[in-house]
């Protein structure tokens, strides 16, 4: 099994079960014991399970003050992120001016996008080099550059926006929770995020099933301006408490 699977499996099972042991997790992956503990502790340096004596288990509404860079952030749930992805360029009409926010999630978005005659507007350095190579009309905001999330940020950004209405937003999020919304560790950032779905006639969150019940440092927006876009229903209180709820891969899990 692919490290990447695995570490995809290990973490669906610790969050499906609230906690594992190490030998279970030998047996239904068919690794060895060093493997697992090795996976256990990659996961648990990145905030993901807790590690405890044997084992592992789930993390619940925790809080991350940081911010992983893209690079290790592609790493973990990249089907899902496609499949979302995939989902939310089925969303863009030819009509359109259309925000892409920086992200990994949301460049899966860009990945996916066909010939259209929508406009679009990125934070995301990135993203706008892939728009332009497929062909297609992009802007994107001038500002700092911030390393790490490749997010162009700041004041001047946030002044070109002032002059932009977006038919549809498209972003991402560190963190989905009911109490405090959509959040991210990065406080530029966040003023960048909400100030798009302000501006957007139609916002979208494009996250995976391993972002709920989790905050970060900065809310950028409440969960009743935005639709969910995810691969996996989480608890009925997310549906009430969101704008709406799409679901683009329950029929897999």
């Amino acid at each position: 099994m692919l490290a990447e699977r695995r570490l995809n499996s290990i973490l669906a099972k610790v969050n499906r079960q609230g906690s594992v042991s190490v030998g279970e997790l030998t047996e239904a992956l068919e690794v060895s014991e060093a493997t697992i503990r090795r996976d256990l502790a990659y996961l648990a340096d990145r905030g993901l399970v807790n590690k405890v004596h044997g084992g592992a288990t789930a993390r619940t509404d925790q809080f991350g003050a940081g911010e992983k860079a893209v690079a290790e952030k592609r790493i973990l749930w990249a089907a899902e992120k496609e499949a979302i992805g995939q989902w939310a360029a089925g969303l863009v009409e030819s009509s359109d001016f259309v925000f892409i926010d920086a992200g990994t999630t949301t460049m899966r978005l860009v990945e996916a996008l066909g010939p259209t005659k929508a406009s679009f507007v990125t934070s995301g350095v990135a993203h706008a080099s892939l728009l332009i190579k497929k062909g297609l009309r992009a802007y994107i905001l001038g500002g700092l550059l911030k390393g790490g999330t490749e997010a162009v940020v700041g004041v001047a950004a946030l002044a070109a926006l002032e002059r932009y209405n977006f038919t549809k937003a498209f972003l991402g999020a560190n963190g989905v929770s009911l109490k405090e919304g959509l959040t991210t560790p990065d406080m530029e950032e966040a003023a960048i995020k909400g100030q798009v779905v302000e501006k957007a006639q139609a916002a979208y969150a494009l996250v995976d099933h391993s972002k709920f019940g989790l905050v970060s440092a900065v809310s950028f927006a409440p969960l009743a301006k935005v639709t969910l876009v995810t691969d996996r229903r989480p608890e009925d209180a997310y549906s009430l408490a969101a704008k709406s709820l799409s679901i683009v891969m329950e029929a897999d899990n």
